[in-house]
């Protein structure tokens, strides 16, 4: 019986399943294949993560970096330990050829995205317009890039949703970075306030507010701009920088906001609202009442 079974998996090892050139290829080298891949893909898994975690965390380079070196280290190690397996394996690379003209065909016509979206992963992972860390918007999506892969890009938003973007729509996009050259953002918040209010005192009181806020930086200076005369009143807006809240700007114009409103009631500014006048200019009004028929 053993020896049946001998017989069957050495007959199952050398049956042959394709033909590349000159070599034959089996079942068992396939397989023998098979568990090289995974062990390269698991082995090189690890040591990247040993490489981006313990090795380059003792340098100067920041999490962005650190990824970025790792991704590449990894996809490197990949396509060099790939040939390797395929020339221990007896296999010469050159009888590929076929087999890569027919994938280039396919990714031409059916793989244009993935494609697409592998090479602008290179190029973020090469070029950084895009790090771990920033604060970006695309399109209606804004958040905090969280993780960069060789296909897409992970970001979260404030709500805590992780939002998957495809990395071709990062590089053919108009991508807002509020963090690409440092943390310091300029908020701006418009106030309108009535005809009849004192404009000095409207300053004042926003750059009062403005100073207040413990999230506003001192230097560059909050700043007041008298924008226009609008419809229901005059317009301003207050122009503050900050560093802690960038990553949460509807909490710093809320606050500043409230601010506002308690200070204009204290100090008697009125804050319009639109409204619209009727005037009747001539003629009369005919009322006309209709008598109840008679049962």
């Amino acid at each position: 019986m053993l020896d049946n079974w001998r017989q069957l998996l050495d007959s199952l090892s050398t049956l042959p399943i394709l033909k590349l050139g000159g070599h034959q290829l089996t079942l068992g080298t396939l397989i023998f294949l098979l568990v090289l891949f995974v062990l390269l893909i698991f082995l090189t898994g690890r040591f990247r993560r040993l490489l981006v975690r313990r090795l380059l965390s003792r340098s100067r380079l920041d999490a962005s970096a650190r990824e970025a070196v790792g991704s590449l280290f990894y996809y490197g190690v990949i396509a060099i330990g790939a040939l390797m397996i395929l020339q221990t394996a007896g296999i010469d690379v050159t009888t590929l050829n076929v087999v890569a003209g027919a994938f280039g065909i396919g990714v031409g016509f059916g793989l244009q995205n993935i494609a697409s979206n592998l090479v602008s992963g290179l190029i973020i992972l090469i070029e950084r317009p895009v790090k771990i860390g920033d604060r970006i918007e695309v399109g209606a999506v804004e958040g905090d890039v969280v993780e960069i892969r060789a296909r897409s890009t992970t970001v979260v938003t404030n709500d805590n949703i992780a939002i998957i973007i495809p990395n071709s729509k990062l590089i053919s996009e108009n991508v807002v970075n509020w963090s690409y050259n440092d943390a310091k953002v300029r908020f701006n918040i418009p106030v309108t306030v009535a005809y009849d209010s004192d404009v000095r005192l409207v300053e004042q009181t926003l750059l009062e507010v403005a100073a207040e806020n413990p999230d506003v930086l001192k230097d560059p200076a909050p700043g007041v701009r008298f924008m226009a005369f609008g419809d229901n009143g005059l317009k301003f807006e207050l122009r503050a920088w900050s560093t802690t809240l960038m990553h949460r700007r509807g909490k710093l114009v809320s606050s500043i906001n409230f601010a506002i409103y308690n200070r204009f009631r204290q100090r008697g500014i009125e804050m319009p609202f639109p409204q619209r006048d009727i005037h009747i200019r001539s003629g009369a009004l005919h009322i006309h009442k209709e008598e109840p028929e008679s049962r």
